[in-house]
C-alpha cells in the first residue's frame, strides 16, 4: 500500500513539475513578446533615424538641438516602420482663397496626391471662399478631401490672413483635432517634386525660409519695431521662418492661431500692422519648433540652384497669393 502511495506521490510532483515549467515557459514567451511590441510601438529615438554627420555641409542641429532636415540625413525605413504600426492620418490645410485660379488648385492637389504621405491615409482640407471655382479633383488610396467654406466676415481691420486662422482656429476645434494625428497648412502657390514623408512630422514645424537661409542673418526682415507683438530685437532670432508651410500636432497649429489673432489685436490697439510671416517668426522665436524642414522643402526654381540642395521636394510657383 505504501509503495502504490509513494508512486501516485511521485507521479503527482512529477506532474506539477510538469505544469510549473510550462507555465514558465508561456510566461518568459508572453513577456518577451510584451517586451518586443512595446519596443518595436515606441517612437524612435532622435539617432535612431538622424544622422547629421551626413550633411557637414549645411546646418543639421539648431541650438535647441531640433534636427533639419535634408536630403541624407534621415533613415526613412526606421520612420516607416514606427508609423505604419500606428495607423496615423496626416491632414494637409490648403488656403484656395483670394487670386488662386480651379487650375492652381488643381496642380497641388495633383502634386500632393502623387508625392504628399505616399502609403498613409491622408486628408485634403481646402479652404475656399468660392466653391464654383473647385476643379475636378481625383485621389488615389487612403486619401480624401473635404471642403471647408471661408467665413468672410470680420472687423474691418481684419485682413484675409487673420480671418484664415480665425476658420482655421474654428475647425480645427470643431472637427480636425478629432480626424488627424498630424497637420501642415500650406499655401497653394507650390507643387510637390518629390515625396513628402513622414521625416517631415512632428510636434511643431517649421519650413526655412529659401530666400534668406543663404543670406546674411542681419538682413532678414524681422518685425523690429518695439511696440509690435511680432517684436524681435536686432542681433536676436534664430532663423527666418517661410510661412508657406507649417505644422505640427493638431494641438500645436491651433496654439498658434490663437496666438496670432491675439498678437494681430494688439497691434491693432497700437495703431501697427505687421506682417503675417513676422508674427509667425515671432512665435517660432518664442516657441521654438521641435522640426525644422530644410529649403530644400520648399524650392524657389527662378533660383540658381546651390550645392547643397541636392533634392527638390517642393517647387514654389513664381507667384505669390
Amino acid at each position: 500500500m505504501n509503495s502504490k502511495w509513494k508512486m501516485l506521490l511521485l507521479i503527482s510532483f512529477a506532474i506539477s513539475l510538469m505544469l510549473i515549467k510550462h507555465r514558465f515557459r508561456i510566461k518568459k514567451h508572453l513577456q518577451k513578446t510584451s517586451c518586443c511590441w512595446v519596443h518595436e510601438t515606441e517612437e524612435p529615438q532622435l539617432s535612431d533615424w538622424f544622422n547629421p554627420k551626413k550633411r557637414l555641409d549645411v546646418i543639421t542641429t539648431t541650438d535647441w538641438f531640433a534636427p533639419v532636415i535634408w536630403e541624407g540625413t534621415y533613415n526613412t525605413q526606421v520612420l516607416e516602420k514606427y508609423y505604419k504600426r500606428l495607423n496615423i492620418t496626416i491632414g494637409l490645410v490648403v488656403w484656395a482663397t483670394g487670386k488662386f485660379t480651379g487650375e492652381d488648385l488643381k496642380q497641388f492637389i495633383q502634386s500632393a496626391n502623387k508625392h504628399f504621405m505616399i502609403g498613409y491615409n491622408v486628408v485634403f482640407y481646402i479652404l475656399m471662399d468660392d466653391f464654383s471655382r473647385l476643379p475636378h479633383i481625383e485621389l488615389g488610396p487612403l486619401r480624401t478631401f473635404k471642403l471647408l467654406p471661408i467665413e468672410q466676415k470680420g472687423k474691418v481691420w481684419e485682413d484675409l490672413n487673420i480671418i484664415d486662422m480665425k476658420n482655421l482656429n474654428v475647425y480645427i476645434i470643431k472637427h480636425i483635432k478629432h480626424e488627424v494625428d498630424f497637420l501642415f497648412s500650406m499655401t497653394i502657390n507650390q507643387i510637390f517634386k518629390n515625396d513628402f514623408g513622414v521625416e517631415t512630422l512632428g510636434k511643431s514645424v517649421a519650413q526655412l525660409h529659401v530666400w534668406w537661409y543663404f543670406e546674411n542673418a542681419k538682413k532678414v526682415p524681422y518685425e523690429r519695431r518695439p511696440k509690435s507683438a511680432a517684436f524681435i530685437p536686432f542681433g536676436k532670432g534664430d532663423f527666418y521662418y517661410d510661412s508657406a508651410i507649417f505644422g505640427g500636432t493638431p494641438q500645436e497649429v491651433l496654439t498658434f492661431t490663437a496666438e496670432y489673432q491675439k498678437a494681430v489685436t494688439n497691434d491693432t490697439k497700437n495703431g501697427l500692422r505687421s506682417t503675417y510671416e513676422c508674427h509667425l517668426n515671432k512665435y517660432f522665436f518664442i516657441n521654438k519648433p521641435t522640426k525644422l524642414l530644410s529649403p530644400e522643402y520648399n524650392w524657389d526654381p527662378t533660383f540658381r540652384t546651390p550645392p547643397q540642395i541636392k533634392r527638390v521636394k517642393i517647387a514654389r510657383q513664381s507667384k505669390r497669393i
